[in-house]
């Protein structure tokens, strides 16, 4: 299974944000390989014209890739346990879909994408700015591969 995440707004190459984010996607990616899961990279979009949230859906549908799964982070997706996360990625992965996450700006992702989706995730019910949600994402992403392998990273 390919993983690709698709992000509204660009992290600095020097920010925590990025730092972090790096460092569970290298994790990801060595734990996840023994799956068969792979990060395949991520892509910022821009809307640097502030055309609002449809501009931005235009953007990021042009950045998913083929055939891939749509997973949205949104405050109305649903709310998982990171051992159900895990288990959902695996069904994926055991269909043979490759997923890309959308994670959208400021005011959010577009209603008309988020009904293209085929599954939309939550982080809680706060709202989360956008850089964090990639953090977060980064980490759980990591915390699945690790739960499926059995690796120590989750100890619940």
């Amino acid at each position: 299974m390919k993983v690709t995440v698709c992000a509204v707004g660009k992290l600095a190459n020097r920010s925590e944000e990025r730092a972090l984010t790096d460092d569970y996607y290298s994790r990801f990616t060595q734990t996840a390989r023994p799956l068969g899961w792979r990060f395949e990279g991520e892509t910022e979009v821009d809307d640097r014209k502030s055309k609002g949230m449809t501009a931005e859906a235009e953007l990021l549908r042009k950045a998913v890739p083929k055939a891939a799964r749509l997973v949205t982070l949104d405050e109305r997706g649903k709310l998982m346990t990171s051992p159900e996360f895990a288990t959902k990625l695996t069904t994926w992965a055991d269909r043979g879909d490759n997923l890309c996450f959308i994670i959208g700006g400021a005011d959010g992702i577009d209603p008309v994408l988020r009904a293209e989706a085929d599954a939309s995730l939550s982080f809680g019910k706060m709202v989360w700015p956008h850089k964090l949600v990639r953090v977060m994402l980064a980490e759980q992403l990591y915390r699945a591969a690790s739960i499926q392998t059995g690796g120590p990273y989750h100890r619940a």
